[in-house]
């Protein structure tokens, strides 16, 4: 990846955009919706403001190609030949994904090249590496019956995606739900559309049946309440917010009772003892885990516990990492950190500074919008102290570059504090002792809890939460059990 590439790549016009429905881009709606560069603040192209409509006209194709077979019942063998051809296709395409996803949400490039096209690659790779090698079951049924344990494809999966990794994990969701036979309607964030509506345009020329996997794209209001109310949709999958995964459950209940797979927020808890094997890259680690994709990560590490003994000494090593992040255009190599994703949310992540000052809290460093003259939207890296844990700060997701740091005196405490969050997504601990991090994986609550680091999963391990953070769980092959439905037989012989 070189910087004339990623300049070459930023100057391209994209044209205006349309829907991709049964295997083509259909007719631009008459009111499009501007997309808006977070880099600049200036309109790169439009997207339709998709209609119940356009829903209704996808989830038809889908269901039609879902009953006729083409790839519902189509050989494995054959489905495994075409999603390792599309994940040749999005490794090739890799750099133009990255830079218009970029363009489009403001990810820092060296990160959105990782975790969006190569991780999408990945995750198409390892579930059509699966569909072959996942078989139904035989029961201990007694002498004279056969019991079998057949796995079905569910038909329509509606997909809902946020704007933060679209590629990424719209890639957790289409790929499984592909593996296992179904259709898929994708609802992108209106926020961030263009990465998933090129992937489908890959997907159709790797050879997937036309209308397989459609994408619609417009606002949650419009075209996310159709689908998720859609009497022909069997299954709901959605990244995003606590507000909206409840509407999802409600519009399920009203309709026709579809599944809903729901990966909501967190506030996840970064356990810092006085035993970590290694205090600085515990520092670097932790501003990081904040910090990256200026805080636009449901897994950050949002809540920083510091044992007291310890406190001082690893806040001086923070403030110091935090100073060495270069916040700046996300399609410079040299930028350590991007943008925000738009002006709404850097005025959220402001008024969280607001409330945290207005309670009492510290404030160490950032706090503040910058680089306005970019006419862009970027925010300082944030570090609050002092914060208790009724604080807001403390309970609610920011979702942007804010740091709240709480000191804890032993085990017990660390405990407390880590699970007194309605959310439960994921946490980390740092320590030399093997029994307490046991302890410590045994007694957070959380998904996944990471031991001497933050973050790092592939797809190999699931992603989801406990409490209110939902109830999804993406990757691994514990996801094509979303997508599949048990159907037992039971024959006489």
């Amino acid at each position: 990846m070189q910087q004339a590439d990623i300049d070459r790549l930023r100057t391209i016009a994209v044209p205006p955009q349309a829907h991709w429905i049964a295997g083509r881009a259909t007719a631009e709606q008459a009111e499009p919706l501007p997309v808006i560069s977070p880099i600049d603040g200036s309109e790169i192209t439009t997207i339709p403001n998709g209609s119940a409509r356009d829903v209704e006209i996808a989830v038809a194709i889908a269901r039609s190609r879902f009953e006729d077979g083409a790839w519902s019942r189509a050989a494995p063998a054959d489905r495994k030949k075409r999603m390792l051809r599309l994940a040749d296709l999005i490794e090739q395409h890799a750099l133009e994904l990255a830079v218009l996803g970029v363009r489009d949400n403001g990810t820092e490039i060296a990160m959105a090249y990782k975790a969006e096209p190569l991780s999408a690659a990945q995750t198409f790779r390892y579930y059509a590496e699966a569909i072959d090698k996942v078989y139904g079951e035989i029961a201990p049924t007694p002498p004279g019956v056969l019991g079998l344990v057949h796995h079905e494809p569910l038909g329509v999966v509606g997909v809902i995606v946020p704007w933060n990794f679209p590629l990424m994990i719209g890639a957790w969701k289409i790929a499984p739900a592909l593996a296992a036979g179904n259709s898929v309607v994708v609802k992108p964030s209106e926020l961030a559309s263009l990465s998933l509506l090129k992937l489908a345009e890959l997907a159709t020329a790797a050879g997937l049946p036309d209308g397989v996997l459609n994408v619609v794209t417009g606002t949650g209001r419009v075209a996310g309440e159709a689908l998720a109310r859609h009497m022909d949709v069997d299954c709901i999958a959605f990244t995003g917010s606590g507000g909206v995964g409840r509407q999802l459950m409600k519009a399920s209940a009203e309709s026709n009772l579809k599944r809903v797979h729901l990966e909501l927020g967190g506030k996840s808890p970064n356990i810092v003892f006085a035993d970590a094997p290694d205090l600085d890259r515990a520092a670097n680690v932790a501003a990081s885990g904040i910090f990256r994709n200026s805080g636009q990560v449901c897994v950050a590490g949002s809540r920083l516990l510091v044992e007291a003994s310890i406190y001082d000494r690893f806040m001086d090593k923070l403030k110091a990492a935090t100073a060495r992040l270069r916040v700046g255009d996300p399609l410079d190599l040299s930028s350590d950190i991007g943008a925000v994703c738009g002006a709404d949310q850097l005025a959220r992540n402001l008024r969280f500074v607001d409330g945290a000052t207005r309670e009492g809290a510290t404030l160490v460093t950032g706090g503040e919008r910058i680089l306005q003259n970019t006419g862009g939207y970027y925010m300082a890296p944030t570090i609050f102290c002092d914060v208790t844990p009724g604080m807001q700060l403390a309970r609610e997701e920011v979702f942007g570059p804010v740091l709240a740091v709480m000191r804890f005196k032993d085990a017990d405490e660390a405990i407390r504090l880590a699970n007194a969050t309605d959310y439960g997504l994921a946490a980390a601990v740092w320590t030399s002792s093997l029994s307490r991090a046991h302890r410590m994986v045994r007694e957070i609550r959380a998904g996944v809890v990471h031991v001497n680091a933050y973050g790092g999963t592939d797809i190999t391990v699931p992603l989801g939460g406990f409490k209110q953070s939902g109830f999804g769980r993406d990757k691994s092959l514990h996801a094509l059990d979303k997508y599949s439905d048990l159907k037992a037989a039971w024959i006489q012989l």
